[in-house]
């Protein structure tokens, strides 16, 4: 007789026997995105991916046991990425699209957050996703949508303005995506603390940058780590661990492949995949009893 476990709230449950994991199946305790393990697998999986677990007849599929113990629900390690190659770029070509249209553009920024949240996976935290509305903030984003339009149609703005504005509305959006993640439907306790000031100070210092041809990349970095250091709310850090050679040449790469025009779909995903492996959630000496 198999034991089975389940994930919720990024805790791991379990473990159950048969018949009564079944139950928590036949109850919805157990859902179809919740992820379960078993002895036999290599690794934690929806229960829909189990063939016979949800809606089947009987007993949970019986699967080989090799002894073992399950996987922590809750492990530290980098965040992985499931992008379909057309998927990511279909939606970024529909985000830009409706930024310049600036009308739906709240609704746009929040159908391409949730699409990406949802292919993002963080360890111990199962469906992982973004509840964030378009009316939150839709004021945000149409301004920032008419910059871009500005910028586009090559509207005069003072350069130096627009950029402070530009960045001023960013940091309003980051602020806003922090405390509108969740796992497995209930939203996350995290929140963004870093000042207004400084994230202008860094959108800044980036523009500034490029005119060192190389040193943008080596500014990202550090920015990214920046922002990390002012993730609150988490019972580990987030940490950044992409170096700023590591951004320069994959970022050279990509512009040469995309100059191809057909190479597009599958470097953008190479692109992303790889930045979004380089956030990792790591042990704190001390924290917060919730949120990552």
């Amino acid at each position: 007789m198999a034991s089975w476990f389940y994930a919720s709230e990024g805790k791991q449950q379990g473990p159950y026997p048969e018949a009564q994991f079944r139950d928590l199946v036949a109850r919805g305790i157990v859902r179809p995105d919740t992820l379960v393990w078993t002895e036999g697998m290599a690794g934690w999986q929806k229960a829909a991916e189990i063939p016979g677990l949800i809606g089947g007849i009987g007993a949970p599929p019986m699967v080989p046991t090799f002894g073992g113990s399950p996987p922590r629900a809750g492990a530290d390690g980098p965040l992985t990425s499931d992008f379909s190659v057309f998927g990511l770029l279909g939606r970024s070509i529909v985000f830009m699209i409706g930024t310049l249209l600036v009308i739906p553009a709240p609704w746009v920024a929040v159908w391409f957050y949730k699409w990406v949240t949802s292919h993002i996976q963080v360890p111990g935290r199962p469906n992982f996703d973004f509840v964030g509305q378009p009316m939150d903030i839709w004021w945000v984003f149409m301004a920032s949508a008419l910059l871009a339009y500005a910028g586009a149609t090559g509207i005069s703005i003072a350069p130096l303005v627009g950029l402070v504005i530009q960045s001023f509305l960013a940091w309003m959006i980051i602020r806003w995506i922090a405390v509108n993640l969740s796992s497995n439907g209930e939203r996350l306790p995290i929140s963004f603390q870093g000042s207004a000031v400084g994230y202008i100070g860094w959108y800044l210092l980036m523009f500034i940058s490029t005119i060192t041809i190389i040193g943008w990349a080596w500014v990202i970095a550090f920015w990214m780590r920046w922002i990390c250091r002012n993730i609150e709310g988490t019972r580990r850090e987030v940490v950044f661990n992409g170096s700023g050679w590591q951004i320069l040449w994959r970022t050279v790469v990509f512009s040469l492949a995309s100059s191809f025009i057909i190479p597009i779909p599958w470097m953008l995903r190479w692109y992303a995949r790889w930045y979004v492996s380089q956030f990792a959630l790591v042990d704190r000496s001390a924290g917060a009893d919730h949120g990552f």
